[in-house]
């Protein structure tokens, strides 16, 4: 089911934002801000927002029909050379915003040439700061992406996919087309499947190691549903768990229990990363956290806001971030685990439902 999202109001509010910077019309480049303020997903697309007039959506004559399916309510100009034709439709624009982010030194000469007498003005992140927060639309999509990936991991721990003999590569190609067989559009990322000392490596990539009785089986991955990605990661045991493998489950449970109580609206991320880390620092194991706490997730697997000792600014409503604390000893095996959550005003709310509890299969 593909929803309409609404794309006229994201506009508006790229509008406003314009206008508040003096601005008098803004290239958006990216692909994924087309999209998102557009909803087109073709291979070749630029738009033009005015402050005041019309707006103009670019594309070639590849996607015309696409186009006026996908952007039936903006005006649409056709040419190989989009954003340069954009770029000169903007002539006149005392000062014109471009994404310096996505530009190249040889895009950015090349507006100029095409713009004389215009003012090029950085945007910077605009429109990425707009998506950090998610309209009801946008929190729909995740939902069903989220409950697509619950629903494959249930299936094939049901159905004993995960047991000894089989290899990461297996199970990952497994859960992989699942995924796609339960509606998703694509994967989310490279599915990580590691399991015994592999486990210990964060962004492992699942190669021909056999799962054996008695391993850690870390499984990182995620649906795409109308564009946008779920997150999750789920570690469980083979066989027998050990003392050490349920007393370093039982840390990495506690600290992502920290953590997404820390998610509030106003709260720093700096300081959601510090009630997470802070509970695995005082057991002992802060040198085996080697990374952020989580970061957001939308168009895009990782984007704003990240949430680490080193990220920048405060939690809004509306907001979809991961949470996904993690103990790594080399040699033996890790733990993470990992929910996509969207904060609201009061408590958050959790998109991947899977069970928490140390699974023993």
């Amino acid at each position: 089911m593909t929803v309409r999202m609404d794309h006229a109001g994201r506009r508006e509010r790229l509008r406003a934002v314009a206008a508040e910077r003096g601005l008098d019309a803004v290239l958006v480049t990216d692909l994924l801000n087309v999209r998102y303020l557009t909803g087109f997903t073709g291979s070749n697309g630029a738009f033009l927002l005015r402050v005041e007039g019309h707006d103009l959506f670019g594309t070639d004559g590849r996607y015309t029909t696409q186009a006026g399916t996908q952007v039936p309510d903006v005006e649409l100009a056709v040419d190989r050379a989009t954003v340069a034709a954009l770029a000169r439709a903007a002539a006149g624009a005392g000062r014109l915003g471009y994404e310096s982010h996505v530009v190249t030194v040889d895009g950015l000469r090349g507006l100029e040439s095409v713009t004389e007498g215009v003012e090029l003005v950085s945007v910077r992140r605009a429109v990425e700061e707009l998506r950090a927060v998610k309209d009801d639309d946008e929190v729909d999509a995740l939902r069903r992406a989220c409950a697509v990936a619950d629903r494959a991991l249930a299936e094939l721990a049901a159905e004993g996919a995960l047991r000894p003999g089989r290899t990461e590569l297996a199970v990952g190609r497994e859960l992989d087309a699942r995924m796609l067989a339960l509606g998703a559009e694509a994967v989310s990322f490279e599915t990580i499947v590691a399991t015994g000392a592999n486990s210990a490596i964060p962004h492992h990539r699942p190669d021909a190691t056999e799962l054996r009785g008695g391993d850690f089986l870390k499984l990182d991955f995620g649906a795409t549903v109308d564009g946008y990605h779920s997150d999750m990661t789920r570690t469980l045991v083979l066989g027998h768990a050990a003392d050490w493998q349920t007393e370093v489950y039982a840390l990495v449970q506690e600290s992502q229990a920290a953590g997404r109580a820390a998610l509030a609206v106003g709260a720093d991320v700096t300081a959601v990363d510090g009630a997470s880390r802070g509970v695995i620092a005082a057991a002992g194991h802060g040198a085996h956290f080697t990374h952020g706490l989580g970061h957001g997730v939308g168009l895009e697997i990782h984007e704003a806001p990240g949430i680490s000792a080193l990220g920048a600014g405060t939690l809004a409503a509306g907001m979809a971030v991961t949470v996904e604390p993690g103990v790594y000893l080399p040699g033996h095996g890790g733990v993470r685990i990992e929910d996509t959550l969207i904060v609201t005003d009061g408590e958050p709310e959790l998109l991947t439902l899977t069970s928490k509890e140390l699974l023993v299969l």
